[in-house]
């Protein structure tokens, strides 16, 4: 996808009803149908997939899943499997996000997530990023051992379709986004580790996206200057105005 940057929006448990979901997705299609250079996902909750999922498939719009079991079919209450997400019509599913992580995905859960997603020949969008960031530079290598430990069961020969979202939580809900300096270096080193773990070929091809404070007036110096293959848009997602206005900023910088 190097030709064409990619827009998630994760919608949380957000909005309040079906229509407001319909209502949500239908800008947005309407936006990204004009737009020459993003990919656009939207993953709402399970319950709005189906009202989110256009009747006829529209260019350069998808939808996703916010997560998924590793599970198989069975007595498995609650749970929603991967196969149950690819016939829905979900072409994407996040995992390993830090909300999830907080009420108890390891990284051995959430390799087994991304296992699961890549059986359903789906594109996981895995999640790393520190809970704090300090001068010693101890960030680093708690993401290093946090990205090993997730990928290193992975086939090789699956991994081209996992894309990488960066979120730094102390970033998430912060009321200012990572510098995009940083961003840069961040994408830099993310790449160096997936290359140490799969190829230095692999690393060059996969998506590393951005999540963290991300609005429609940092957007362009984010992807610019931070020179990241898309973002991962939390609470402004569910914000319709400002969405489609970053949409339309993203698609404003060059590829």
């Amino acid at each position: 996808m190097k030709n064409r940057r990619l827009v998630v929006g994760n919608w949380k448990m957000n909005p309040t009803t079906e229509e407001e979901a319909k209502e949500i997705a239908r800008k947005v299609r309407r936006t990204v149908s004009g737009l020459g250079s993003i990919e656009t996902v939207l993953c709402p909750p399970y319950i709005f997939v189906s009202a989110v999922r256009p009747s006829v498939k529209v260019p350069h719009f998808h939808v996703g899943a916010q997560s998924v079991s590793f599970l198989e079919g069975g007595s498995h209450t609650g749970e929603v499997g991967a196969q149950m997400l690819k016939d829905s019509g979900v072409e994407y599913v996040i995992v390993g996000h830090s909300e999830m992580r907080a009420i108890g995905d390891t990284d051995e859960i959430v390799s087994k997530k991304i296992a699961a997603v890549l059986e359903a020949d789906l594109s996981p969008i895995v999640c790393f990023g520190e809970k704090i960031r300090d001068e010693s530079g101890s960030h680093f290598n708690f993401l290093k051992e946090q990205m090993k430990n997730t990928l290193v069961n992975i086939p090789k020969s699956k991994s081209s379709k996992i894309i990488i979202a960066y979120e730094p939580i102390w970033a998430i809900g912060a009321a200012e986004a990572m510098k995009p300096e940083e961003i840069y270096e961040m994408s830099i080193f993310i790449k160096k580790i997936f290359s140490d773990i799969f190829s230095i070929n692999l690393a060059h091809k996969i998506d590393v996206l951005y999540g963290g404070a991300v609005t429609y007036k940092n957007a362009f110096d984010i992807v610019k200057t931070g020179q990241i293959d898309g973002l991962l848009v939390g609470r402004e997602s569910v914000n319709v105005t400002g969405f489609v206005e970053l949409l339309k900023v993203v698609d404003s910088v060059p590829v």
